[in-house]
């Protein structure tokens, strides 16, 4: 960690087993639960910062991953996941899966009926998701079923517009390309009269009149049969225009064709008119091209097909809802009664331990309270009933239990059920305890460690004597700045330190009972690596 608050730097290697952390009052002994706590997302305000400095950087490693973040003067954060910026919510996620820290006043999170339900339903996996999943499912039908319902005018609306839509579209069958071809047909159908009337001059020019091309023709041909016996070139000039006065008299043909076959046909004209006007009307409607008509019926037919859908499923959901809240009443009650199996031995179990760690006459039980609807998480809440007094009667954990006591019943169901996260970080546990209350504090945090790392921020000598490695945080002025340091303690150092917690010195008493303490519950006194 850089920076941070008293910190200027600090690389520190925290090793597997039970970790004690200790240090006289203000030395920053939290400041390390502090730093891991940006890790898992906490807030990182530039009070942090050390006084002074731009940012703060922590990094965490676990195996050959590493986490970090960014704290700016200006409030800003950056976290990244090796190497890679992620947003504050992934990092946490990260984190979260690796360590758990339990400050004195997150304890207040054991206090919410959810979570003391939850410590059953740690017991009981499958009948918790096989009830979760029922009523997920119940739920998703009934929403969509009151969606319906809401929606219901709407729709029917919304149907007969479709339909209409549709169908409108349908018969129109409109293809992209085809308002060209028509355009060209409805002008040659509106100048047919002009056309006939223009074939019947030509044909009167060419055949029909009193002097016409083909008569002129003809002559000229007479004309020269004289001179093309005996003139070569005459004979070709005359063979030209017998050639000529056939193609006048073809195109004399086809001339009559036209004018006698182009009359006009109002029907016809009315039909090409009136399907121009429609895809007109379409485009005006739903274009602006007749692709985008095409594209828009398109669209139409799937809307109308799923408002169908919708209709269709308004009137069978009803009977999926009913049958799904029979499954969730079902799983509900599976869950219920194996909550109650479940109950009383893992209470039992908690009040052992409860009762080992400074509570002998604590009484602790789960109470139900059934629910007028089905919820979430099942037909009933689960709350935890606790009372640590002799001759008083339990109540809820969150109306009767201090803060020292809910660290202590922490303690508790992380020794019981196990922590849930490779690693541990207690900060004050030991709030409120001494004596025999505290070395069984100890041995249960000895005992989580077996499994777990463990890390404990702790003002009691019994449990940084019980620890597998102890850290001392001290605060010194260095170039006339304060600053905080944090090291492991030698075997000999760690006596000296146990010395000054138990009674202020390192007397040769209070050594003597510092060794005494390091025996305690020991098989050995082998000194830790310096």
């Amino acid at each position: 960690m850089r920076r941070l608050a008293t910190i200027e730097s600090l690389d520190l290697d925290l090793l597997p087993g039970f970790s004690a952390f200790t240090g006289e009052t203000g030395a920053g002994k939290s400041i390390i639960v502090d730093a891991l706590g940006l890790l898992l997302g906490g807030r990182g305000g530039a009070d942090l910062i050390r006084t002074g400095e731009g940012d703060l950087l922590v990094t965490g490693f676990s195996g050959e991953m590493a986490a970090s973040r960014r704290v700016t003067a200006q409030g800003r954060s950056t976290a990244r996941l090796d190497g890679e910026v992620v947003s504050l919510r992934e990092l946490g996620e990260w984190a979260g899966h690796h360590l758990t820290i339990h400050w004195q006043h997150s304890a207040q999170s054991l206090l919410s009926a959810g979570h003391q339900r939850s410590l059953l339903d740690r017991q009981l996996p499958t009948e918790a998701e096989a009830f979760a999943q029922a009523y997920r499912e119940w739920q998703a039908a009934n929403t969509r079923l009151e969606e319906l319902r809401r929606s219901e005018r709407e729709r029917a609306q919304r149907l007969d517009l479709l339909e209409f839509q549709a169908r409108e579209l349908s018969e129109a069958a409109a293809q992209p390309g085809e308002e060209e071809p028509l355009q060209a047909e409805l002008n040659r159908l509106a100048n047919l009269e002009n056309t006939s009337q223009g074939a019947a001059g030509a044909l009167e020019l060419l055949s029909d009149g009193e002097v016409s091309a083909v008569q002129l023709v003809s002559e000229a041909v007479r004309a020269l049969n004289a001179g093309a016996k005996y003139d070569e070139t005459a004979a070709q000039l005359q063979g030209e225009l017998r050639v000529a006065l056939e193609a006048v008299q073809a195109v004399a043909g086809e001339l009559r064709g036209l004018a006698e076959d182009s009359a006009p046909d109002p029907e016809e004209l009315d039909r090409v008119q009136t399907r121009l006007n429609l895809l007109t009307r379409l485009r005006g409607k739903y274009g602006p091209t007749l692709e985008d008509v095409a594209a828009f019926q398109a669209q139409v037919e799937g809307d109308l097909k799923s408002v169908q859908q919708d209709e269709h499923d308004a009137g069978t959901l009803h009977e999926e809802v009913a049958r799904l809240a029979q499954q969730v009443e079902k799983r509900g009650r599976l869950l219920s009664a194996e909550r109650q199996r479940q109950a009383v031995p893992l209470a039992a179990a908690l009040l052992r331990v409860i009762r080992e760690l400074g509570m002998p006459h604590a009484q602790l039980s789960f109470h139900f309270r059934a629910l007028d609807v089905a919820g979430p998480h099942g037909l009933e809440d689960a709350e935890l009933y606790f009372n640590a007094n002799p001759g008083e009667e339990p109540g809820p954990l969150q109306g009767v239990a201090s803060g020292g006591e809910l660290s202590r019943v922490m303690l508790a169901i992380s020794t019981v059920l196990g922590a849930t996260t490779p690693a541990v970080v207690f900060d004050e546990v030991d709030a409120g305890i001494g004596g025999a209350a505290a070395l069984a504090v100890a041995a249960q945090l000895s005992r989580l460690a077996d499994s777990r790392q463990v890390l404990v921020v702790t003002h009691l000598a019994q449990l940084a004597a019980r620890a597998d490695h102890h850290y001392k945080v001290e605060k010194g002025l260095e170039g006339g700045r304060t600053l905080t340091r944090v090291r492991r303690l030698s075997e000999h150092e760690r006596l000296e330190e146990l010395a000054r917690m138990l009674s202020g010195n390192t007397s040769e008493a209070a050594l003597g009972h510092a060794r005494e303490l390091r025996g305690q519950g020991r098989p050995d006194t082998v000194a830790d690596p310096a």
